[in-house]
């Protein structure tokens, strides 16, 4: 199969779809790879060392789209590439489709097969490729939410952590997920004090045995969310229902009950966002105000730490990349359900519920879009 890796495009996406380990993974399988001229040079990866590894540079994102049977990137694609995407042919990329109605119409005017990291889902109902984004995501987010409660920057102006004599900052993770587990993890390392909310008792139950003693735990409703948001100096939003948007568990009117300089950090932000005054922001404009509350919704959180994300993703998406070269989309995911359930749209054909409901788009099973596609 022919390999394509653009460069990613996406405002400060410094992440790329595939290492060199990657691209000597695909060359000892025997197929080709097509990479765009710098494509890693934000990661860390210079073109010499794709070279080195078996991989033909190329000097534009078109010749790339142009060449390529499969595409792998990191981020779903933008406008500008709309147009370079072929009928039939395989992206394996973050799409997100659920949040973004323009894109969803896009890969289906272009008949392209969209094969999302993020709806690949183990018996377990484990992610397994959006795990190791989340983990980043889930660290960074105190990280963040400690940066923008200094006072040049719009916040409360209150150390994360206190010192002796101060009391620690009041954080609030809303899901109890990879991304609320590592939320709380990190800011509790940092001598917050944390809340963690969930609506399933039994993983409140395993945070509460190997979460440290400045984090408790709580059930999540709508009644205790009002409550704590009162206190709350840093709010994290890890809500994620897989393919579908976030739920609103913080709504506009809410804001007001909250002190002037709370910080909300949304990482649900790119299935949607669980705060309703949430809308995606980039790396180079994080934050915006509202009601005097602090909203940082970057989109892309890992993608400003690109040489750890780009190692941690590339981890995870190699071998079922391989494993679609290697046998082709179709029968990869004939004989791999988790594969299976990353298909999105396949022609035309929306083929993942949780995207046809967000859109009200008709859904087609996967069986008969196969079918046709084999045909």
């Amino acid at each position: 199969m022919i390999i394509g890796v653009p460069k990613e495009i996406k405002n400060n996406e410094n992440r790329v779809g595939l290492t060199p380990a990657g691209v000597a993974e695909f060359r000892k399988h025997g197929h080709e790879v097509f990479v765009q001229a710098t494509a890693g040079n934000g990661s860390g990866f210079s073109d010499a060392e794709y070279e080195q590894a078996g991989a033909t540079i190329l000097p534009s994102i078109e010749e790339v789209y142009a060449k390529a049977e499969m595409i792998v990137k990191v981020k779903e694609p933008i406008a500008l590439e709309y147009p370079l995407i072929k009928e039939n042919q395989l992206l394996f990329t973050y799409f997100h489709f659920a949040s973004s109605e323009e894109l969803t119409h896009a890969m289906i005017e272009r008949k392209a097969t969209c094969l999302a990291y993020e709806t690949v889902e183990l018996p377990s109902r484990a992610l397994p490729l959006l795990i190791p984004m989340s983990e980043v995501a889930g660290r960074m987010a105190p990280q963040e939410g400690a940066k923008y409660l200094e006072k040049p920057l719009k916040g409360r102006g209150i150390l994360l952590g206190g010192v002796p004599g101060v009391k620690p900052a009041e954080v609030l993770v809303l899901g109890g997920g990879i991304v609320g587990t590592q939320a709380a993890k990190i800011a509790a390392g940092l001598g917050a004090r944390v809340t963690i909310m969930d609506i399933s008792l039994t993983r409140l139950r395993e945070l509460d045995d190997i979460m440290p003693k400045n984090v408790v735990t709580q059930y999540s409703n709508e009644y205790n969310i009002r409550e704590a948001i009162k206190t709350a100096d840093l709010i994290v939003g890890a809500v994620l229902i897989p393919g579908a948007k976030a739920p609103h568990l913080i709504t506009r009117e809410m804001l007001k009950t909250m002190k002037p300089g709370t910080v909300l950090v949304d990482v649900a932000v790119d299935q949607g966002g669980c705060i309703e005054t949430c809308k995606p922001t980039t790396h180079e404009d994080p934050t915006f105000i509202i009601d005097d509350i602090v909203h940082y919704c970057v989109a892309n959180m890992p993608g400003a730490v690109p040489y750890t994300s780009t190692l941690a993703l590339t981890n995870a998406t190699l071998p079922y990349a391989v494993k679609l070269a290697n046998l082709g989309w179709q029968e990869a995911c004939r004989r791999d359900e988790a594969l299976r359930l990353g298909l999105n749209v396949v022609n035309g054909k929306v083929v993942y519920k949780g995207v046809a409901e967000a859109w009200g788009l008709p859904l087609e099973s996967v069986e008969s879009v196969m079918e046709v596609a084999v045909a």
